[in-house]
């Protein structure tokens, strides 16, 4: 049984939150807390197995929480964000929570079992991640300088991520110059968040424009792209150029973004002219479409256990045989700068 602390500073989300996550035949809720200094008397005390934390809360909020557990008991934590605080939810995944679910509203309301299905995922998903911090490189690196501009082998880079992708695409982006190979990104992520992702990487990353893919048009040199919760992505090679088509969501596709959606489109466009990175999640999205790009001739890396939150999507890829390089994210930036700096052959 996976064992869940709700914590919410109003007792009717509690309940509420509560009987969703009752409803599953693998957790039991051990307590409930409506403040954080509640939250971290429990958590002492009954070490639950994930936290369902909600942010803004009197006296001690939810980022006071956050803070507690990394420094004194790591646990997976899956915010649970009212709509008005969506920007908040990358400042909580920033300082460790495996991921978040968006209320469909602030206030008590029985609109809160629509999330259900999404929450009982993500439980699900947080009960497996590794919380406690990443081996440090062994030698702190400071970002890459640019390097001498080459003609690169490469057309794109398309790249995969679920729970835990967020900080650390923008940890891998913050350590890259600008190179003018466009990337587009799946990230797992529900609309008006990718937006939020999207400006926020374009605002705290130098080098590259971040954009939301929202529209068809010409893939950009230096520019990355990420693809709008609810559409897939596709890849394109029109009279030689590199281009982006936004597809809408199938009543039964399980993913949206989906990684392999995008991979595969990859693999049948740019073949040994694509580039193809699987990061962080729970299950195998991602993993047959790097194996698509692989046996096409693209060059594919997959994130190591070493540094991912969670090692399925990566290491159902390894598992296949769809990669090149496994890689913990701290040496993803400098493989992608050596990658695309190749000469042509």
């Amino acid at each position: 049984m996976i064992r869940v602390l709700v914590v919410d500073d109003s007792a009717y989300n509690r309940v509420a939150i509560s009987r969703m996550l009752a409803n599953h035949p693998e957790m039991e809720v051990t307590d409930t807390a409506g403040n954080g200094e509640e939250a971290i008397r429990k958590v002492m005390r009954l070490r639950p197995d994930v936290i369902t934390l909600d942010l803004e809360m009197a006296g001690m909020d939810g980022f006071s929480v956050l803070r507690w557990l990394a420094a004194n008991m790591p646990t997976p934590t899956v915010v649970v964000s009212a709509k008005h605080s969506d920007r908040n939810v990358f400042k909580a995944l920033e300082m460790g929570a495996v991921d978040f679910v968006p209320k469909p509203t602030g206030k008590a309301s029985p609109l809160l079992h629509q999330m259900e299905r999404d929450l009982i995922a993500k439980v699900l998903s947080a009960a497996q991640a590794r919380v406690a911090p990443a081996p440090p490189p062994p030698e702190p690196r400071p970002p890459i300088p640019p390097p001498e501009s080459r003609p690169g082998a490469f057309e794109v880079v398309v790249i995969g991520a679920s729970t835990g992708g967020p900080p650390t695409l923008q940890k891998i982006f913050s350590a890259l110059p600008k190179l003018e190979v466009p990337m587009v990104i799946a990230q797992h992520m529900p609309p008006v968040f990718t937006t939020l992702f999207a400006e926020r990487l374009d605002r705290v990353i130098g080098g590259m424009t971040v954009k939301e893919a929202v529209a068809d048009g010409p893939l950009e040199p230096a520019t990355i792209y990420v693809t709008a919760g609810g559409l897939h992505s596709s890849v394109e090679n029109r009279a030689g150029r590199p281009w982006l088509r936004v597809v809408p969501r199938k009543e039964n596709d399980l993913y949206c973004p989906s990684v392999n959606h995008l991979f595969s489109s990859a693999a049948r466009a740019f073949r040994e002219r694509a580039a193809g990175v699987l990061l962080t999640g729970m299950g195998d999205d991602g993993a047959e479409g790097l194996l698509e790009m692989h046996q096409a001739g693209a060059y594919c890396i997959a994130e190591s256990m070493e540094s991912a939150v969670i090692y399925g999507m990566p290491a159902e890829a390894v598992r296949l045989g769809a990669v090149h390089s496994v890689l913990p994210a701290w040496q993803i930036s400098s493989a992608l700068v050596q990658l695309l700096h190749r000469k042509k052959p």
